[in-house]
């Protein structure tokens, strides 16, 4: 059943842009009051059943905060037992500060925290922004079960990483679900230059190498609710990686891969589209960045099913000793496959002339991560061509790291 709904941006902006500032009220809060985890991890929101929570905030007798969507209400609790509430609806963002600001206090919390918004266009002081706000319930609804879904297959997705990876959590900066993945290597040093957000921030933000995916309501320069992904530092090539699922684009203004809400809700199956593009942008930025992905990655978790000790080295992986990989050919294209408990992975190229064939992309799904699959389908297509006398261009970036790693390879492919 497909459980993604539709969401009109533009129908529900006005409740978003003022959701948008609660969250942001109620995230400063937190920051205020918890120490600093890297990459501001501290200030973060995360998906639940009832809607977005902040976990314990360190006041007083501890304080944890949550959006309820299902109620439409705040609703603070704290370590003596003690419950507080008000509604959300139809108001002004200095009501709404007040209100907060009054929950805080009854619960036995300090109500101290930055007063200005971030990250939006003509930041008004929160205590000061008494223009009339709307509150359409059923689109908050409506917004909560998208992020129910996406948090789904965030979380799957977090599942095949080793290395260092944030928790999928919700920024109430830029108002967007985000996941990070990291190389384990220092990054260059941020230019900074984030309208409304501290340079030190930023930085301290993007000190390691980063491929992060998140997903946004809408508004920062697209007027639809969308997907992205970006790579930080920008390897050379990223941005015309070949990347899934078919809709999914390279955005200009942006800098960043977009796949719209719309492309992924109305798939066939919705989970298996965004996963695609959490992928497909993953592996783009971890091959053309030379990531350890032998030492970083595994496959997907499953319930139940504890890890190897070393879950990314090959030798603890099932044996694929028995598959053999497969060839399709013809005169203008063909593609090499590999079959592994009915599970498929494949390699796909064109003809460039009798003397050349052009890889052009590789999909490994996630059930066989680690277990050396693609680099045997590249592997097959090297002692093909050493065979037939041929020269081999690596444009999908997949096939392209794995060549740059095997100096023994480098006899059939076309220098430039």
């Amino acid at each position: 059943m497909n459980k993604w709904p539709h969401l009109d941006y533009l129908g529900w902006r006005e409740t978003c842009s003022a959701l948008h500032l609660y969250l942001q009220i109620a995230g400063k809060y937190r920051l205020a009051h918890t120490p600093w985890l890297n990459h501001s991890w501290n200030a973060t929101f995360y998906v639940t059943p009832s809607g977005l929570a902040s976990s314990p905030i360190p006041d007083g007798p501890g304080i944890e905060i949550l959006f309820d969507f299902r109620e439409h209400r705040v609703v603070g609790t704290c370590g003596n037992g003690r419950t507080v509430s008000f509604d959300l609806g139809p108001t002004s963002v200095a009501t709404f500060h007040a209100s907060f600001v009054q929950l805080i206090s009854e619960l036995g919390g300090t109500p101290t925290f930055n007063g200005r918004p971030n990250e939006v266009p003509f930041p008004i002081p929160f205590a000061e922004d008494d223009r009339d706000r709307p509150y359409d319930r059923e689109a908050v609804q409506r917004f909560h079960q998208a992020l129910m879904a996406v948090d789904k297959v965030f979380n799957r997705f977090r599942t095949s990483f080793l290395g260092k990876s944030s928790p999928v959590h919700l920024f109430w900066g830029s108002f967007d679900l985000a996941l990070t993945r990291f190389s384990g290597r220092r990054a260059p040093l941020h230019p900074g230059g984030v309208p409304a957000l501290p340079d030190d921030v930023a930085r301290e933000a993007y000190d390691r190498e980063v491929a992060s995916a998140g997903f946004w309501p809408g508004g920062g320069g697209i007027d639809y609710p969308a997907f992205y992904a970006y790579a930080y530092p920008a390897p050379g090539g990223y941005r015309a990686a070949s990347v899934q699922p078919d809709n999914a684009f390279w955005h200009e203004g942006l800098s960043e891969f977009i796949l719209p809400y719309e492309a992924a809700q109305s798939a066939a199956d919705p989970d298996e589209a965004l996963m695609a593009f959490l992928v497909s942008t993953y592996e783009a930025a971890a091959d053309l960045g030379d990531w350890d992905r032998d030492l970083l990655e595994c496959a997907h978790g499953q319930p139940r099913q504890v890890r190897t000790p070393d879950a990314a080295v090959v030798g603890n992986a099932p044996s694929v000793s028995d598959e053999q990989v497969e060839r399709e050919d013809s005169a203008s294209k063909g593609r090499y496959r590999l079959v592994i408990d009915g599970v498929e992975a494949e390699m796909t190229y064109s003809r460039a002339g009798a003397g050349m064939i052009i890889i052009d992309h590789t999909e490994v799904p996630g059930t066989l991560r680690g277990r050396k699959v693609g680099e045997r389908l590249v592997r097959q297509a090297i002692e093909d061509a050493r065979r037939d006398g041929i020269v081999i261009m690596p444009l999908c970036p997949f096939a392209k790291a794995q060549i740059g790693r095997h100096p023994e390879w480098q006899d059939v492919v076309r220098r430039s």
